[in-house]
């Protein structure tokens, strides 16, 4: 019976490529399936041996923490030159959709503080 792995929605080619590549390095027999044209299933990585689940499990334990401390690693360098991304300098390159976003945050606030005040003010 095949294992449900590592789902691959909104993961990086990149990793996508480098879990194959892990993967692949150790023998693992794997397939992969996408959610198709309607998107009614799953983009994942699935093993084909329930006795793998295990190594491979542990194996990508590993592997994401290594990724998790080297991309830690490369922020505490751009914020040690100086060169880290910060809002002010998203809102001046991309001013609607930081807009966008902080009226959608207003509206969703909004929305739930609407029975709050409704209880406090009109519950009477």
């Amino acid at each position: 019976m095949a294992v449900l792995l590592f789902k691959l929605s909104n993961v990086p080619d990149d990793e996508a490529q480098e879990v194959r590549e892990l993967l692949d390095e150790q023998g693992l027999d794997y397939y992969e399936t996408t959610a198709g044209r309607w998107r009614l299933g799953v983009d994942a990585i699935w093993l084909s041996n329930n006795e793998d689940a295990e190594v491979a499990s542990k194996l990508l334990r590993n592997y994401q923490q290594e990724r998790r401390n080297k991309a830690r690693q490369e922020q505490a360098d751009l914020q040690a030159r100086g060169q880290a991304p910060r809002f002010m300098d998203k809102l001046a390159t991309q001013p609607g959709k930081v807009l966008l976003s902080g009226l959608g945050i207003l509206a969703i606030l909004a929305l739930g503080l609407i029975p709050v005040l409704w209880l406090l003010f009109y519950n009477h």
